[in-house]
């Protein structure tokens, strides 16, 4: 057995949680086409701030990226975004903690369980452009 042949590939799939009681909420309280409305657009608010927080790792900027992950945490609880919510608040965390390999770590896995809760939500909702 040659040595590549021993290589195992990881694949990184994050579970996500939407809370449908507070989607439901939202339609209830807003109706389905102002629902629908804010929901695109804390999609897209969303999805910046991932972005943001992407360039604030790598700029160093450990305070920007505190202030956008925790920005992030309330965004995300509002709309029933439970796993990026609690993923967010991992990584200010160790940002509080001054642990750069762990910001790090737990940065990718935002990125990760963000973006599979920005499509679960696209996708359950039928949302169009």
């Amino acid at each position: 057995m040659n040595e590549v042949d021993k290589i195992v590939t990881l694949e990184q799939k994050e579970s996500v949680r939407l809370d449908p009681d507070r989607l439901n909420g939202l339609y209830r309280q807003l109706g389905d086409t102002n629902a629908v409305d804010v929901l695109c657009r804390t999609v897209e608010e969303l999805a910046v701030r991932l972005s943001n927080c992407e360039r604030l790792w790598r700029q160093r900027d450990w305070a920007g990226l505190r202030k956008c992950t925790k920005s992030l945490v309330a965004i995300s609880e509002q709309v029933g975004m439970t796993a990026l919510a609690r993923v967010a608040g991992d990584v200010a965390r160790t940002v509080d903690a001054g642990d750069a390999v762990a910001t790090g770590a737990t940065l990718s896995r935002l990125i990760r369980v963000g973006e599979r809760s920005l499509t679960a939500v696209w996708d359950q909702q039928d949302l169009s452009i």
